[in-house]
């Protein structure tokens, strides 16, 4: 009975020793995927901070307004060839 008692001891051990590791696994996942949640909102924050220094009339603007004005922006053909551009 005393090996089996010993089995079982170093069983929950070795378990114990996994879910600490697997915590720590989860712990640095989150981490990373933090970071970039962060890179994502400095981004958009940034960018969205240059277009109301370049024009600070958007600031009044409402959401859908806004995203109209975005949109006819981008279907501007200047507009359009510049990003294509961008993207080769």
């Amino acid at each position: 009975m005393n090996k089996i008692e010993e089995q079982i001891k170093r069983a929950e051990q070795e378990l114990e020793q996994e879910s600490r590791c697997l915590a720590r696994l989860k712990n640095r996942k989150t981490y990373y995927e933090s970071g970039e949640r962060q890179k994502l909102t400095h981004r958009l924050t940034t960018r969205g901070a240059a277009v109301e220094s370049l024009a600070p009339s958007v600031k009044e603007m409402s959401e859908v307004e806004f995203y109209e004005l975005a949109e006819k922006i981008f279907a501007l053909p200047e507009v359009q060839n510049l990003l294509a551009k961008e993207v080769r």
